[in-house]
């Protein structure tokens, strides 16, 4: 059984950065790229193709999970391939899409009647 955390007792602090996690993937172009890294890494030219994006904006997003510690980077000659580094964030998006997804086959079977 997982250990629940105890919510009352965090300080702003950690609200802080729990919000700026949640704000970091708040951008549906870096939900996008996570989802194109599970199956593994890539350089940004091989998320351009994925993505249908500009290197520009792929390169920023990049920056940003790199820097909130959701993306890592290796190099390697003059490429450089982005990763997961953390793999709890499948866990997280896991447990977002069950939850809408639940919700919307709850009010689709309203519709339905």
């Amino acid at each position: 059984m997982k250990k629940k955390l105890n919510h009352s007792a965090m300080s702003d602090e950690a609200l802080g950065l729990i919000a700026a996690r949640f704000k970091i993937l708040s951008e549906p172009m870096r939900l996008k790229l996570i989802i194109s890294l599970e199956e593994g890494e890539k350089n940004v030219t091989q998320l351009v193709q994925a993505t249908g994006s500009t290197q520009a904006n792929i390169s920023r997003h990049l920056g940003s999970l790199t820097d909130a510690g959701i993306l890592a980077r290796r190099k390697e000659g003059l490429m450089v391939y982005y990763f997961i580094a953390d793999q709890s964030i499948f866990d997280l998006c896991e447990s977002v899409c069950g939850s809408l997804q639940k919700r919307l086959e709850a009010t689709a079977k309203v519709f339905r009647g």
